[in-house]
């Protein structure tokens, strides 16, 4: 039975109508309305109609960065959208007519990883997302860990360096100040500064104005020392974590998503050694894997379908007409 699963981001909402098997059937676009939460359920409603026509689809599921409440219906908090204790899935079920939920879009592409993606043949697995920030996702056995209020798996917010760099989110010393993106690049205006292995990170941060994501990718792909050493600093910081992270939750599987992941092995080797490093009893128990991503930028609608199907077949919910 098929479901449509929506990703709403900062600036573009994604959809797609999906399969019980994870496939992608038919995909939307449209551009965010981020500061109208009115428009974004005008959106929405319009897109799963699209996606539905002619189809027969049993649910519609969305994925938005935020606090989501554990009955998967209400936005507490949307960062990059002007959300606030947002009753979403009543809106959109009031106007579609089929069952609808609401989930943390790293919880969505943690879960769609765990279905269809790199952690299918386990039952207990972590995914961190390396993107802007650091997401995470935890699965154990075979059920998505949701905490009390719905707000488990804010990895991202683990601390990992007391009284740290300042975080976003208010504390100090998160794991996203050292494992994200963002901390990648920092780290590598550092090195550019310090000259040496820098110096061509150095030389292209003159010619461009700043780097960017994209020229450290680059630099990245063409194994330039500079960028290598920003990105095992970044891998280590993330072993690290995930060695805490074992202690709490032991799971078999790492799975890293997010635009970094692409760096593979580059990153995983670092993630490895510093993870051995820091893991308490080391040799007393199995060690787990760690992977990339392979649903990628399909992870948040299959993920957000994946689940709004389990969840109406859960309440016995009949397709749309």
């Amino acid at each position: 039975m098929h479901a449509v699963g929506i990703d709403i981001g900062g600036t573009k909402i994604a959809g797609a109508l999906v399969g019980d098997d994870g496939s992608i059937l038919a995909e939307d676009r449209h551009p965010t309305p981020a500061g109208d939460p009115h428009a974004i359920v005008d959106v929405v409603v319009e897109m799963v109609e699209r996606l539905s026509a002619g189809q027969q689809v049993i649910a519609a599921g969305v994925a938005a960065a935020g606090f989501i409440d554990s009955a998967q219906s209400t936005v507490y908090y949307a960062p990059n959208i002007n959300w606030r204790n947002e009753p979403f899935r009543d809106r959109l079920r009031d106007r579609l007519g089929i069952d609808v939920t609401i989930d943390n879009d790293a919880n969505a592409a943690g879960w769609a990883e765990f279905r269809f993606g790199a952690a299918r043949d386990v039952r207990d697995m972590t995914m961190l997302t390396i993107g802007t920030g650091v997401g995470g996702a935890i699965v154990t056995g075979d059920r998505l860990l949701r905490g009390g209020f719905g707000t488990a798996g804010e990895l991202g917010h683990l601390r990992v360096v007391p009284d740290g760099l300042p975080c976003g989110c208010g504390a100090h010393g998160c794991i996203e100040q050292y494992g994200s993106g963002r901390a990648l690049l920092r780290m590598a205006n550092e090195i550019a500064d310090a000259g040496g292995i820098g110096l061509a990170l150095a030389d292209a941060r003159e010619q461009h104005g700043k780097l960017d994501g994209g020229i450290l990718a680059g630099f990245i792909t063409e194994r330039d020392p500079g960028a290598l050493h920003a990105l095992s600093q970044l891998g280590r910081w993330l072993g690290q974590a995930c060695a805490s992270l074992s202690a709490v939750l032991d799971p078999e599987m790492f799975v890293f998503g997010g635009g970094v992941s692409i760096a593979g092995d580059l990153l995983l080797d670092p993630v490895r050694e510093a993870y051995l490093t820091h893991l308490p009893a080391r040799g007393y128990h199995p060690e787990p894997v760690f992977v990339t991503a392979e649903l990628v930028n399909d992870a948040g609608v299959v993920g957000a379908a994946d689940l709004a199907r389990i969840h109406a077949a859960s309440i016995g919910s009949s397709p749309a007409d």
